[in-house]
């Protein structure tokens, strides 16, 4: 749809880690465009986009995307499954890249890949946004090279194929979620994330990115969270939501006063 921009060209661009090592990202349930530039300016490593459970639609994407475009932050988007559309419209708006929820075997992990790249090693179709408001959009090569496909481990299903996922070429990170898994395997999440053993959910899905050259992130959802994920080795974490964050600065006020 358009394949140049009189933005700067791709070699003045530098490439993107989405979801960076050591890094703290803010997840965003609302749709408020202006409250997401401010928040994309106050420190956090990356903004995640929520269109599973949060309120944005395709319409608030495309105006979160012209707003996000030009802040020091990166931004992501959780789509909301596994949808080829949905995968290659948040890409197209400007997302670094995406988080995959409801992966439930290899199949739907690859279905994944498929969407978030360009031939050869994909199938999405040309047509990025960010022309329309003078941003940048890389060439096909470059965009698969800059691209990240992060594929939630969040199901019994996506456990069990949790090594075949991280072998997947496309796969570029493996992204807990660590409500829904304690909720498929029927154990507390504070049990699943203080179980140390090899054979532990968090332990298996850090070793099959190891083993496969990959890494691992999470959503923590409220600070109290993070200290347990970073003591399992997952420095990049979702530190809270917006949400959290709205709660935690009234409560940080009315201390005050």
């Amino acid at each position: 749809m358009y394949a140049s921009s009189s933005g700067p060209s791709a070699e003045d661009q530098p490439r993107r880690a989405a979801i960076g090592p050591d890094s703290r990202g803010l997840w965003l349930m609302g749709n408020d465009v202006d409250l997401a530039r401010r928040l994309a300016g106050t420190g956090f490593d990356w903004l995640a986009l929520d269109a599973q459970h949060g309120a944005i639609d395709r319409s608030a994407l495309v105006d979160l995307g012209r707003a996000l475009g030009d802040v020091g932050a990166n931004f992501v988007v959780r789509v909301p499954g596994v949808d080829h559309a949905w995968i290659g419209a948040s890409l197209d708006a400007g997302a670094a890249g995406v988080v995959i929820p409801s992966v439930a075997s290899l199949e739907d992990a690859r279905a994944a890949v498929r969407a978030a790249f360009y031939p050869p090693l994909g199938e999405r179709s040309w047509g990025p946004l960010t022309p329309m408001w003078d941003g940048y959009a890389p060439d096909a090569e470059r965009a698969n090279a800059q691209v990240q496909c992060a594929v939630m481990i969040e199901t019994a299903g996506a456990l069990e194929a949790v090594e075949e996922i991280a072998a997947v070429d496309g796969v570029n990170l493996l992204f807990l979620g660590p409500v829904d898994l304690s909720l498929a395997l029927g154990v507390p999440m504070a049990q699943m994330l203080a179980d140390t053993s090899p054979s532990g959910p968090v332990p298996r899905i850090l070793a099959a990115a190891r083993r496969h050259g990959t890494d691992v992130a999470a959503f923590a959802g409220h600070p109290d969270h993070v200290p347990a994920l970073r003591a399992l080795g997952i420095t990049r974490v979702a530190v809270a939501t917006d949400i959290a964050l709205v709660a935690l600065g009234a409560e940080a006020v009315l201390d005050l006063t």
